[in-house]
């Protein structure tokens, strides 16, 4: 008997054939289950998607294999995929096969077999022993007292060292206690950050339930890693899994805890594909657990700068708040936040790198056997290399922007793009060699240090090197695999003195030696024509400051120090105070008044193109059809503009906005402009259009 089964393949961006693709086989296969089926030439992974109808069609083709062995993607799963490819307009297909593993979608059955029946040669990783665990603080156990007796969402807003990381150990220890089978996800915005938290995770469930209940997801794995990782958080051999954007599809059939550590990061937002937001979809998940199973999924956010759109849904109940708010403001131990000054840059002598009261500031620390971190963030030695005696600059000849000059290797290097060349050694306009760097970059910055506190003696035994040690971590300096984790050791052990870098330092390390941190350059934040650049620009300087004074003997003398020419800025008055709150109220304010989200709701739809002008007749005919769709009366649509880069590797890029006060109105819009799209790609007189996309809930606009 033949039975025609729907599965889902993945399919080039845009295919008119977006949905699931019909096959015959001749066993009822179970929605969710794993094949192999021709497509064109060639033979693909697919996922089972609707239940099989009886008396198949012959003339179809045949489902080529199934992959044995592994048990059929759950219907939580399923509708988590259909929920994010129709409300992120993409394919069914193109979401669901990216969120599997790249070697399970590599693997006929034949291998698949062959990998099943190898066993593994690798040694039991040694399990530490169980380590007592540190009694909460009172407002750790007031908001775990909290997370026990309501379902949630929470947001966890506490201040940098008030631990939360220590809260979401207890939760997921929490959940794993309540049920045997019980799972835990713990997402992270960067892989940077993940293994840190990964061995405080292994230090406290290792000992409990063996070093192979915990594993980790994210692109830094090789496909091998990957694959099993995700088989063992598939089978239930994995309690918990820690991951950064792209953890939220593991498929975990025993979801019980959720926990998005760094809620507010920017990197939870995909910016190429699916444009997804993890964070949005954690919440989603949450509750489509708990619809399926009938057991409570909890959702944990946390942040010490919320998102903006998390603190508006963290408002009490009574005025509209979806999510529960469980507040930690104070500091584990005696440690104080430290106290913030600002440098009014426009009484310093012209071109200053470092004011003298801040060098001085550093000094002192130093001479105390502390250490200073200073954040700049822009990689390089400097943005632009220019000739003094004509109009040359170091632009790349593929983007609208300039090459990044790096001293190290002497080279000018797009960061768009990637092209690189040598320095060259006189201006190629005029052949002035009198070539200069303009502005500065952490380069600049680490060499600056190193030639002021050169010759300085730092605190030490009798013989040993006492020079100031000045340290750089940033893309450039950790770019080969492990120089992370090796410099970030260097700091931790004391043999660093000044550490610089980008934002990268400023999230969640636990640097316990640093109690002064400054803000070399942060305006180009305070004046940007993009409305969430002063909440990035607080929640990183937030995030900064809280590395300094982690450890009470120095708690109470941290400083963070803020070079600025705007003193005055409502930012930094908030920030002085370390008043989160009283900044995202004015942020709100000043959002509602400008009904910007999160009170109203964005899609910005992009066209790549081979002309600037191609780009936007394309843009600009689809928003003229799109007068009578549904929806349309209750959508604004903006005028096609160019990108803020507007061409990148030789392609041009513009964009257009779409806003509305209802996010179904939108939704129902942009669902029926798909086909608009489409036809205006297609029709006469539209040329050079290369791609398009559409981005919902964009953070850059």
């Amino acid at each position: 008997m033949l039975f025609t089964v729907s599965v889902l393949v993945q399919l080039p961006a845009h295919s008119p054939l977006a949905g699931p693709l019909s096959y015959s086989c001749t066993q009822p296969l179970e929605p969710g289950t794993l094949v192999r089926v021709p497509l064109g030439r060639r033979e693909t992974l697919g996922v089972v998607w609707d239940v099989p109808a009886p008396h198949g069609d012959a003339t179809l083709r045949p489902v080529a294999s199934v992959l044995e062995g592994i048990a059929p993607l759950n219907a939580a799963w399923r509708q988590l995929v259909a929920f994010a490819a129709d409300y992120y307009q993409r394919a069914l297909g193109e979401v669901a096969l990216a969120a599997l593993p790249p070697q399970l979608r590599e693997l006929d059955a034949a291998q698949w077999q062959r990998k099943l029946s190898r066993k593994s040669r690798k040694a039991e990783a040694a399990v530490p022993a169980e380590a007592p665990m540190p009694a909460p603080t009172t407002e750790q156990a007031q908001a775990l007292a909290q997370m026990r007796s309501a379902d949630g969402p929470f947001l966890l807003f506490g201040s940098t060292g008030s631990g939360k990381t220590e809260v979401y150990l207890r939760a997921v220890q929490d959940a794993l206690a309540a049920d045997p089978q019980a799972q835990a996800l713990v997402m992270v915005p960067e892989i940077n950050l993940t293994p840190q938290l990964e061995d405080r995770f292994v230090a406290r469930f290792a000992p409990l339930f063996g070093r192979a209940a915990l594993v980790s997801m994210h692109s830094g794995m090789t496909p091998a890693q990957r694959l099993a990782a995700w088989l063992a958080a598939h089978t239930g051999s994995a309690r918990i899994v820690l991951g950064t954007r792209m953890a939220v599809f593991a498929s975990m059939p025993g979801l019980r805890l959720v926990v998005v550590d760094e809620e507010h990061d920017p990197s939870y937002k995909q910016q190429e594909g699916a444009r997804y937001s993890a964070r949005d979809l954690a919440v989603y998940r949450g509750r489509l657990e708990g619809r399926h199973s009938g057991q409570a999924c909890r959702v944990l956010l946390g942040s010490a700068t919320p998102s903006l759109e998390s603190w508006h849904h963290s408002r009490p109940a009574d005025e509209g708040g979806k999510y529960l708010r469980l507040a930690m403001p104070s500091r584990v131990g005696a440690g104080r936040l430290p106290a913030v000054r600002l440098v009014d840059m426009g009484l310093q002598p012209r071109n200053t790198q470092l004011a003298p009261q801040l060098l001085a500031a550093i000094g002192e620390r130093i001479a105390r056997g502390e250490q200073a971190m200073l954040l700049l963030n822009r990689r390089g030695y400097a943005p632009v290399l220019a000739c003094g005696s004509c109009d040359w600059k170091s632009a790349c000849p593929h983007c609208s922007a300039y090459r990044v000059f790096h001293k190290i290797d002497r080279s000018l290097r797009c960061h768009h793009c990637g092209f690189a060349e040598r320095v060259p050694r006189a201006c190629p306009e005029c052949g002035d060699v009198d070539l200069a760097p303009v502005g500065r970059g952490t380069e600049r910055l680490e060499e600056h240090l190193s030639q002021l506190f050169d010759g300085i003696q730092r605190p030490g035994a009798e013989g040993e090197d006492r020079r100031v040690r000045v340290l750089r971590i940033d893309a450039d300096s950790t770019r080969h695999k492990g120089a992370l984790e090796e410099q970030l050791a260097q700091v931790h052990a004391g043999a660093v003195d000044v550490l610089v870098g980008t934002q990268m330092i400023a999230k969640g390390h636990d640097f316990r030696r640093i109690t002064l941190v400054a803000a070399v350059n942060p305006d180009g934040a305070l004046f940007s024509s993009d409305f969430r650049a002063p909440e990035r620009l607080f929640s990183l300087l937030m995030q900064a400051a809280g590395r300094a004074g982690r450890d009470a003997a120095h708690g109470g003398a941290s400083e963070m120090w803020v070079q600025t020419a705007h003193p005055q800025h409502a930012l930094f008055a908030a920030l002085r105070r370390h008043d989160y709150p009283a900044f995202a109220a004015g942020q709100l304010a000043e959002r509602l008044q400008a009904a910007m989200p999160p009170f109203s709701f964005q899609a910005l739809v992009r066209a790549d193109a081979r002309t600037q002008q191609a780009a936007h007749a394309f843009l600009t005919q689809a928003s003229a059809a799109a007068a009578d769709l549904p929806g349309a009366d209750q959508v604004v649509l903006y005028p096609a503009v160019p990108t803020a880069v507007q061409r990148v590797a030789n392609v041009e890029r513009a964009q257009l906005l779409v806003e509305s006060a209802s996010r179904r109105a939108l939704q129902q819009f942009l669902a029926a402009w798909q086909a608009v799209l489409h036809a205006t790609r297609r029709a006469e007189g539209i040329e050079g259009v290369l791609r398009w996309a559409i981005d919902v809930d964009p953070l850059m606009v």
